[in-house]
C-alpha cells in the first residue's frame, strides 16, 4: 500500500483507495507503536465490547463500594452472588467492570 510502491498501471481510484489504507496503517502503527497510546487504545477497546456484549447492571462511585485496605481493592457484591473488583491501582484507567461470575458489568463513575 506504500505510495512509493505503487505500479504505474494501477487506476487512480485504486490508487487514491491504496493511499487512504497506508494512511490508515501508518496512524495504528503510531498509536500501537507508542505504549501510552497503546494502553488508552486497548483500555478504550475494552470498554467498547464490554458495553457491546455485556448488560450494564448499574452506575457506581468508588466511595460506594466495599474498600479493603490490605488488598487496596474496591469490591462489590453482584445481584449473582459474584464480586465486582478494582484495585486501587486500576481506579484511573479503569470505568467498566466485570463480574467475576456472571456477564453483568458495572460503571465506575468519577
Amino acid at each position: 500500500y506504500h505510495p512509493d510502491k505503487q505500479e504505474a498501471d494501477v487506476p487512480a481510484g485504486e490508487v487514491e483507495e491504496r493511499v487512504q489504507r497506508f494512511i490508515e496503517i501508518d496512524q495504528a502503527w503510531k498509536i500501537l507503536g507508542n505504549e501510552e497510546t497503546k494502553k488508552e487504545y486497548d483500555l478504550q477497546q475494552r470498554e467498547d465490547n464490554l458495553t457491546k456484549e455485556w448488560p450494564l447492571h448499574a452506575q457506581i462511585y468508588l466511595e460506594d463500594m466495599s474498600w479493603n485496605e490490605d488488598e487496596q481493592l474496591y469490591t462489590l457484591s453482584c445481584r449473582c452472588g459474584g464480586n465486582y473488583s478494582v484495585f486501587k491501582s486500576e481506579t484511573k484507567d479503569v470505568s467498566l467492570v466485570c463480574c467475576d461470575t456472571c456477564s453483568l458489568v458495572i460503571k465506575i463513575l468519577q
